[in-house]
């Protein structure tokens, strides 16, 4: 059976202009009616210049502002500029292919989350997200199938393990800044995440040009699975942060990462982390695209609260479980 994908259904919607009625949020989800505007959220950002910054100093900013925000933006991070804009122009390119050919690697049934598609999880009455988007992991080695990552653009491949490479460099001081930042020794947090079995799981959300971006949403208010989500964003705004009640543009800087914190940190830290709840607006002339990874426990590591963290005065706030399961429960919607 063919799948519908957004984009098809964009370019006919942009000659109606208007949207299908399972694109139309709920009254209390449109962003046009929830969100606060005029205000941009200006959400801490942290300088990781090794020549500027004393370690202590930024792990007393990451640690704040994941306990505070649940998410952060680094700057001055490691990653040159053309190594991410490779990665952009190759994701920008497969996404501007021909149907046929990014149906070559469409999701199945049997594969999983990988593979370029559109729907991801049960959507409440129905209501879809304005959004298409490719999954592929690109690290450890023993997990990555390429069979999920295009074969065109050609530099697609290249582009993409090289920005792997240089955002495990960062992740990896991320992991140990977070560690030291609840009081742990600074490898403790990535032993209890899943240590070098971490799967590192590359995502592109690319939301096409919207007639009624008052009305739709790109993707539905959430937290992230993962145990914490790397990001760069195009220059089209869209990310919002749902904090003191209210809905917030997120402000960019250019070349930042965008840290947020998952639900597994918030586990695994017995709530000291905050997950980041967030959502995603589209755009009504432009097409927004970004490239989040999420680092994820291996399915059979299991995930609760540090017993370091834990005591009488501070007992368990999350069931220790297996990653799958708790990602199965989430997906469908059901209790933790």
């Amino acid at each position: 059976m063919e799948v519908e994908r957004v984009q098809s259904i964009a370019s006919l919607s942009k000659q109606l202009d208007t949207i299908p009625s399972e694109y139309i949020r709920s009254e209390n989800e449109q962003p046009a009616a929830t969100t606060l505007h005029g205000v941009v959220l200006e959400v801490p950002v942290i300088d990781l210049d090794d020549d500027v910054s004393d370690e202590e100093m930024i792990v007393k900013q990451i640690s704040e502002a994941s306990k505070e925000w649940g998410i952060f933006q680094v700057v001055n991070h490691g990653i040159p500029d053309e190594v991410i804009s490779k990665l952009q122009k190759v994701g920008r390119d497969f996404f501007e292919l021909p149907k046929e050919e990014k149906e070559k690697i469409a999701k199945t049934a049997e594969s999983g989350i990988e593979g370029y598609g559109t729907s991801l999880q049960k959507e409440i009455e129905g209501k879809k997200g304005w959004v298409d988007h490719l999954f592929h992991k690109i690290w450890p080695p023993s997990v990555i199938n390429h069979n999920f990552w295009p074969k065109n653009p050609s530099s697609y491949r290249e582009a993409n393990e090289e920005y792997g490479q240089r955002l495990r460099e960062v992740s990896d001081k991320l992991v140990k800044w977070l560690s030291l930042g609840i009081g742990l020794e600074e490898q403790e947090l990535k032993v209890a995440m899943g240590g070098d079995d971490t799967i590192f799981l590359m995502k592109i959300n690319y939301y096409p040009p919207c007639p009624r971006p008052d009305l739709a949403l790109g993707v539905v208010a959430h937290t992230d699975m993962s145990l914490v989500t790397i990001l760069v964003p195009n220059e089209v705004q869209g990310l919002q942060v749902f904090r003191d009640d209210h809905w917030y543009d997120v402000k960019y800087i250019p070349n930042a990462l965008i840290i947020h914190i998952g639900d597994q940190f918030e586990i695994l830290s017995n709530g000291e982390y905050r997950a980041v709840f967030h959502r995603t607006t589209v755009n009504k002339d432009k097409t927004r695209m970004s490239w989040p990874v999420f680092l994820e426990p291996p399915e059979e590591h299991e995930i609760g609260p540090i017993p370091k963290l834990v005591n009488e005065d501070n007992p368990p706030k999350y069931k220790t479980k297996k990653y799958k399961d708790y990602v199965y429960c989430k997906l469908n919607k059901l209790p933790q």
